[in-house]
C-alpha cells in the first residue's frame, strides 16, 4: 500500500487516468476509424502496434468486459440461514463486543434495524414476515443499548448489505491484465528462487484463468483439487511444524515473496541443516488475485480444497501453524471452524485481519462503499474494490456471519494478531482492544460505538453508551496500553505497528521480522 503524500496522490491518479481511459479512447479511435474511411480503410492510420492495441482493446471491452460483467450480477446464492439459537448466539456476541451505526441517528428507523438485521442474521431481504417477532426482540434489545427508543417508521439511512447490492466494477484495460501476468511471471521466478515448488491445476482447466499463466506448461507438479493452486516447499525439520500461509485480496503472492522466503532464514542467512528446514505452503487464492476465472468457492468447497493439498503434503496427523493476511483471514476462518482441519492447526497468525468484529461497518464500508480522497484510498479503490473479481466475491460470495472469527472460535490456541495503526480499512484500535481485553474509550456527541461487555443480555439497559467521532468523556489511562505488551508466545498477543498502513508490514525487512519471529517460534510448538 502506497502513502498518503500528495506526489503519491498524484502518481496514483496517472496511473488510474491511463489505464482507465485506454479502452474508451481506443473504442473512440476504432469507431471513427470506421466512419471516415470504413471497414477496409481503417489499417495503418498511425503506427501498427497504436492500432493493433486500440483494435485488441476495443474487443477485449466488447467481447469481454459487457458480456461478463452482466453475468456476474446474478443473484447471490445464500446459505441456510443459523437457526434461532444460532442467530441469537450471534447477535449477543455482536452486541457484547463493539457496535456501531456510520449513519446519524436521527436516520436510522424501526424498519431500518430491521431491514439490516433480516439480512444480517436471516441471510435474505424483502418483508420480514414470519421473522417479525424475533426481528423486535433484536430491536428492543438494541433499544435497551441506546437506552432510548427507536421510532417507527422508515429512516433515510441506507443499509449497506452487500450480499444484495449491486455489484459495483470498473473495467480493466487488456494492458492492465498483461501487466498482471508479467508481475505473475516475476512471482513465478522469485518462488522458485526461495525453493519453493508451483502446483498447477489441470492443463485442461488453461483457458479458465485470463491472464494465461503459461509457466504452468512446464510445471511438473499437479495440485491434487480442481481450482486451487499453490506453492510449496518441502518439510524436512522433524522437530518443527510446517507453516501454512493464505494471503489476501491483492496481485497474488508477489508482496509476499520476500516475506515466504525469509521464513527459512535467521539473521538473513538460511541454514543448511535439513531439521532446520520449516515446510511452507502458500494458497493461492485466484478470485481475488485481479484475474478473470471461475467464482470464489463456497466455504465447504474452499476447506475441501485445503484439506486434500494438507492431506497430500502433510498427512492426515501433522499439525501446522496457520498465517493469513488480509481476505486469507477469512479463509482462515473458514480451516477453524471445520473441524476435521481444525484439530491439525496449531497456533494462528492472523495479519491485517478483517475477519475479527466483522460486524463492524468499517471493512464492508471502507473496501466497497468509500469515494477516495488519498492515494492509498485511490489505490485500494481502483485496484482492488472495483476489480471484477474481488468485487464479485465480496458481493456475492462473502457472507459475513460464515466469516466472522471470534475469540471462543481459536479453541484456547496461541494466536498473534499483527495490526496496523494506520489501516484504512481494519479499525484496528477496537480489533485490539477486543483480543487484549482492554477498556475502551467513552465518547460523546457522536453516533454509537463501543458498548460495554455484560455478562448477558439483560444487562444492556444498564450499559454506558458510547459514541464515535465526539469529545472524550472519560478516559481510561491504560486504554494504551494493549499497544505495547511484550510479544509472550502464550494466548492471544498483539504486534502493533503505529505507523503502518495495511499490508505494509510486508515492506521492510524489520517489520516483517517480527511477524517471522512469532510465526517461527511457534513452530517450536512441535
Amino acid at each position: 500500500m502506497i502513502g498518503t503524500s500528495r506526489l503519491e496522490l498524484y502518481f496514483i491518479r496517472f496511473c488510474i487516468i491511463g489505464l482507465h481511459y485506454l479502452a474508451p479512447l481506443a473504442i473512440l479511435y476504432c469507431v471513427l476509424n470506421i466512419i471516415l474511411y470504413g471497414f477496409k480503410a481503417a489499417t495503418y492510420r498511425v503506427p501498427l502496434v497504436i492500432e493493433s492495441i486500440a483494435i485488441a482493446e476495443t474487443l477485449f471491452f466488447l467481447c469481454v468486459y459487457l458480456p461478463y460483467s452482466i453475468y456476474l450480477q446474478r443473484e447471490a446464492v445464500h446459505p441456510p440461514a443459523p437457526t434461532r439459537e444460532e442467530r441469537a448466539e450471534l447477535f449477543r456476541l455482536c452486541l457484547f463486543a463493539e457496535v456501531v451505526s456510520r449513519a446519524p441517528l436521527e436516520e436510522i428507523r424501526r424498519e431500518n434495524v430491521k431491514e439490516f438485521f433480516l439480512w444480517a442474521f436471516f441471510n435474505r431481504g424483502g418483508p420480514p414476515g414470519e421473522d417479525d417477532e424475533e426481528l423486535e426482540e433484536y430491536v428492543s434489545a438494541t433499544e435497551k443499548l441506546l437506552g432510548k427508543p427507536i421510532e417507527e417508521g422508515t429512516g433515510n439511512a441506507k443499509c449497506l448489505r452487500l450480499t444484495l447490492d449491486r455489484v459495483d466494477m470498473l473495467h480493466r484495460s487488456l494492458v492492465w491484465y498483461i501487466c498482471v501476468g508479467f508481475v505473475d511471471f516475476l512471482t513465478y521466478m522469485k518462488m522458485l528462487l526461495h525453493g519453493f515448488q508451483f502446483h498447477r491445476a489441470s492443463l485442461s482447466r488453461f483457458f479458465t484463468l485470463f491472464p494465461f499463466r503459461w509457466q504452468t506448461i512446464f510445471t511438473r507438479h499437479r495440485s491434487p483439487v480442481k481450482h486451487t493452486t499453490y506453492w510449496f516447499r518441502p518439510h524436512t525439520s522433524t522437530t518443527k511444524l510446517p507453516i501454512v500461509f493464505i494471503h489476501g485480496i491483492g496481485i497474488g503472492l508477489y508482496p509476499y515473496t520476500n516475506f515466504l522466503g525469509e521464513l527459512n532464514s535467521i539473521a538473513g542467512v538460511e541454514s543448511a541443516n535439513p531439521d532446520e528446514q520449516i515446510g511452507i505452503l502458500a494458497i493461492e487464492i485466484m478470485p481475488v488475485s485481479f484475474r478473470i476465472t471461475h467464482h470464489a468457492l463456497i466455504r465447504e468447497a474452499m476447506c475441501a480444497e485445503i484439506d486434500q493439498i494438507l492431506l497430500k503434503h502433510f498427512g492426515p496427523d501433522q499439525k501446522f501453524v496457520l498465517a493469513s493476511h488480509s481476505y486469507g483471514t477469512v479463509i482462515s476462518t473458514h480451516l477453524l471452524k471445520t473441524p476435521s482441519i481444525a484439530k491439525r492447526i496449531g497456533p494462528v497468525v492472523l495479519i491485517d485481519p478483517v475477519s475479527i468484529l466483522l460486524h463492524l461497518p468499517d471493512v464492508a464500508y471502507n473496501f466497497t462503499r468509500r469515494q477516495p480522497k488519498h492515494a492509498n484510498e485511490y489505490q485500494l479503490y481502483y485496484f482492488a474494490s472495483m476489480d471484477m473479481g474481488v468485487s464479485h466475491t465480496l458481493s456475492r460470495h462473502f457472507f459475513w456471519n460464515e466469516n466472522v472469527l471470534w475469540k471462543k472460535d481459536l479453541g484456547g490456541r496461541k494466536m498473534t494478531a499483527s495490526l496496523s495503526g494506520r489501516d484504512l480499512i481494519v479499525d484496528t484500535e477496537a480489533v485490539g482492544r477486543y483480543l487484549s481485553d482492554a477498556p475502551k474509550p467513552v465518547l460523546a456527541n457522536g453516533y454509537i460505538d463501543h458498548p460495554p461487555v455484560p455478562t448477558d443480555v439483560e444487562e444492556v439497559e444498564d450499559s454506558t453508551v458510547r459514541m464515535r467521532d465526539g469529545e472524550v468523556a472519560d478516559e481510561d489511562p491504560l486504554e494504551e496500553e494493549w499497544k505495547y505488551r511484550p510479544w509472550r508466545g502464550s494466548g492471544i498477543d498483539v504486534l502493533w505497528f503505529k505507523d503502518l498502513d495495511h499490508a505494509q508490514v510486508f515492506d521492510a525487512p524489520s517489520s516483517r521480522r517480527r511477524v517471522i519471529n512469532a510465526i517461527r517460534t511457534y513452530c517450536e510448538d512441535e
